[in-house]
């Protein structure tokens, strides 16, 4: 087996999880080839003396690589879709993190669930993504165009809201006038979205959410509407610019420039292991069924 390896560390909290994942492997003579900037960091940290391969781009990154395994939290999870694009690697978080959603794997049962994906008795949950161009082009965006979790237009350098006006397949929805406007997918649905009020998803549903944030009218609902809309967007306020992002990252972008929003033609493989499903995830992080009625 080949894995690639991408992570975050953590201080102290990272250094156990890392060391066991590396014993693991290397026990099982897997082949690890680790992102170089993570790959130096935990050389720096005297984790690792051994030499590895390392991977800087997505171009590093074909079939003949059986799993990327991610060591962090959920925004680790997100950078690492970034390297693994279209190319259909499946992806594994181990989570360092917090409240984790995609990154399941708890380090307690590190082991466990590698020990079935070794033995690839695990499925594979196809995770929807979103592009974005953008109309006039902006370089900050061509190059990482899409986003696992969502995008998100927000105000930049001011109290005052902004006014997005939003139309879907070419027909006029509703000029919000908000403190910005979150499209999420089902993946994204349990992030951002959920803090403003949006609806949870499950990562099987083919649809959207599209989600006022703070928004001045009231009866601005978060809607829910078919996966294969396009959405256009275009943003004024009383300065000249806002922000764009694409999950974890941020764009600069002028007053009514047009945004358009699809779903990509590719997918995101996420590994799901029988013990952490998405509803177990539910009722953990959310506490459901947390009551003494219960």
């Amino acid at each position: 087996m080949k894995v690639a390896i991408f992570g975050q560390y953590y201080q102290n909290d990272t250094r156990p999880i890392i060391r066991d994942i590396f014993v693991f492997f290397n026990a099982n003579n897997v082949e690890m080839v680790i992102e170089e900037k993570f790959l130096k960091i935990l050389y720096e940290q005297e984790i690792v003396k051994k030499e590895y391969k390392t991977f800087n781009s997505y171009k590093c990154l074909d079939a003949s690589f059986d799993v990327l395994v991610s060591i962090g939290g959920d925004g680790t999870m997100l950078r690492a879709a970034t390297y693994v694009r279209d190319s259909g690697v499946p992806i594994i978080g181990v989570n360092a993190g917090r409240l984790g959603f995609l990154a399941k794997v708890q380090k307690e049962n590190i082991e466990t669930f590698l020990q079935l994906v070794l033995e690839k008795k695990y499925t594979i949950s196809k995770r929807t993504l979103l592009s974005l161009q953008c109309s006039p082009e902006n370089d900050q965006i061509n190059e990482l165009n899409f986003a696992m979790n969502e995008i998100t237009v927000s105000r930049k350098d001011t109290t005052s809201m902004i006014t997005i006006e939003t139309s879907l397949n070419d027909e006029y929805l509703n000029s919000y006038w908000a403190d910005g406007l979150i499209i999420s997918t089902p993946t994204g649905s349990t992030g951002y979205s959920l803090s403003c009020g949006g609806p949870i998803l499950t990562p099987y549903v083919k649809g959207l959410v599209i989600t006022p944030i703070a928004p001045h009218n009231l009866n601005a609902r978060p809607l829910v509407i078919p996966d294969d809309t396009e959405i256009k967007l275009k943003v004024s306020g009383r300065e000249e610019q806002y922000l764009v992002s694409l999950d974890s990252r941020i764009a600069t972008l002028n007053n009514n420039s047009i945004l358009t929003i699809r779903k990509t033609p590719f997918q995101i493989n996420m590994i799901e292991i029988p013990e952490e499903t998405f509803l177990k995830t539910l009722r953990n992080k959310l506490l459901w069924g947390e009551d003494k009625r219960n």
